[in-house]
């Protein structure tokens, strides 16, 4: 049975699941929906079109589903999706997608947003993800399973952190992160590659290696055409999942397809409406 507090406020429309807990002074607007377990401490605002699986918990004063920062939303129907067992802490904004941005905010499971980060409109989130306090994430950012994003860091529109990549705390990002890469500085730049995170999930000597010798080659070396340094690690290491993961990033990177270069590639019209401009 949902143990609701008599202080909540619950939109009409909204879905509860019976095992869902709702603490004090929480409001839930319209078209939410909230799978099982799922737990609002207190104070917690979800706005609207939110889409919760089951176990996820939300600490005070966060706010869920808010309407997303850009100039061209004018309130169309847009969603924020979440999956489960992810962690929200206090202060955190995570926003719904815009219209012309796919219509869609994604947060995979698993995944710890500590206090006051900010997880803008139309951002992809994987699973397995840390984001420390006070991150900031522009509309449209993807990040990959198991990146790590460290305190105050800002990630412009459109960059993707790859798989196990790590942004090092008030790192300003403006390029893509490749797999398994480590970013810090402003503007960031590739500093190492994440062996603790590798060594943690798993990841084999072999495998370690080989991404250490793929960071030395190909973000390293000096001279040299990206390709042929991308095919000598093909040759070198065949077999090498991880690598074949950073290739796949570096190519993506080349041919426009990934991050940074899909801001290019926009057909919306950048600018607020003429009536709300200066």
């Amino acid at each position: 049975m949902s143990k609701i507090h008599p202080t909540a406020v619950i939109d009409a429309s909204a879905e509860l699941a019976p095992s869902v807990t709702v603490g004090p002074y929480c409001t839930i607007g319209p078209r939410v929906y909230l799978a099982e377990d799922c737990v609002l401490r207190s104070h917690v605002h979800i706005t609207a079109m939110t889409r919760m699986g089951k176990g996820n918990e939300v600490h005070p004063y966060a706010i869920i589903g808010g309407d997303p920062q850009d100039l061209k939303f004018h309130g169309e129907p847009t969603w924020l999706e979440m999956g489960n067992f992810n962690i929200v802490r206090e202060h955190s904004t995570i926003h719904r997608g815009t219209g012309n941005g796919g219509g869609i905010t994604r947060l995979g499971s698993h995944n710890l947003v500590m206090g006051n980060v900010h997880i803008a409109h139309d951002s992809i989130i994987g699973n397995h993800c840390i984001f420390a306090n006070n991150a900031m994430l522009a509309g449209h950012v993807q990040i990959d399973d198991h990146a790590n994003i460290g305190g105050g860091a800002g990630l412009h529109h459109f960059v993707r952190v790859g798989y196990c990549g790590f942004v090092g705390a008030m790192s300003r990002v403006s390029m893509d992160v490749p797999p398994f890469m480590l970013v810090e500085g402003s503007p960031a730049a590739i500093r190492g590659y994440n062996h603790v995170a590798m060594s943690r999930l798993g990841w084999n000597e072999t495998e370690l290696e080989a991404v250490k010798d793929a960071y030395k080659r190909v973000f390293r070396a000096k001279g040299g055409d990206i390709e042929s340094k991308v095919e000598g690690l093909l040759r070198d290491y065949p077999q090498s999942k991880a690598v074949r993961k950073i290739i796949a990033s570096v190519r993506a990177i080349g041919d426009g397809l990934n991050g940074r270069s899909l801001e290019v590639a926009r057909t919306d019209n950048k600018r607020a409406p003429r009536a709300l401009r200066g």
